[in-house]
């Protein structure tokens, strides 16, 4: 798929949203990207996955791993297209850990995805499980890398878009200083 594609399927399921927005870090955003719209459209779904899934097809993953909740349809996806199992991580008294009786073994190549990263926090924590577990990480594929490239994950990251998202310090947001008023956060995680 083309970026210029890809971006407008991101503006045309809503994806790609404008205002002033709270980011999951803490930080204030003029743009947001809402992946949980575009996700909604199983078509698109698949075609955005396709991108992480090809980029990954030769390289033996076993299993596909992402963290709750953004993380769920995409790893889902992926692991369809590659014809492996996926499994999920959640939050439990604030850490992220495999729940539900899942497990990686020790020695499996597992692909870690997500639908969005700033700074990849969620997914350097399900990227520690894998290797606590004794797991042999092959990569991570995201939707959406909103640090437009500069997030360092310690391993490859495919993104099916990059973009620069340019966000600020809560003190220093020039909307905030501006005057229009208190940023939204669209996002479902509480912040620490």
């Amino acid at each position: 798929m083309e970026q210029n594609e890809i971006y407008e399927i991101f503006k045309k399921s809503g994806a790609l949203l404008e205002g002033h927005f709270l980011l999951t870090s803490g930080r204030h955003s003029n743009r947001y990207m809402q992946c949980a719209q575009v996700l909604k459209y199983p078509e698109y779904t698949e075609k955005l996955c396709k991108v992480i899934a090809d980029a990954y097809r030769d390289s033996g993953v076993e299993l596909v791993v992402g963290p709750a909740m953004g993380g769920i349809l995409v790893a889902y996806e992926v692991a369809k297209q590659l014809g492996v199992p996926n499994i999920f991580a959640e939050r439990e008294n604030g850490k992220m850990v495999l729940r539900r009786n899942f497990s990686i073994e020790k020695g499996q190549k597992v692909l870690v995805v997500e639908d969005v990263v700033t700074t990849g926090g969620s997914v350097l924590e399900v990227i520690n499980i894998v290797k606590e577990a004794g797991g042999d990480l092959v990569g991570a594929g995201v939707l959406v890398d909103r640090s437009n490239g500069t997030v360092d994950l310690g391993v490859q990251l495919v993104p099916v878009l990059s973009m620069e998202v340019v966000s600020y310090d809560a003190a220093e947001c020039p909307m905030c200083k501006n005057g229009e008023g208190e940023p939204y956060k669209p996002g479902s995680r509480n912040l620490k």
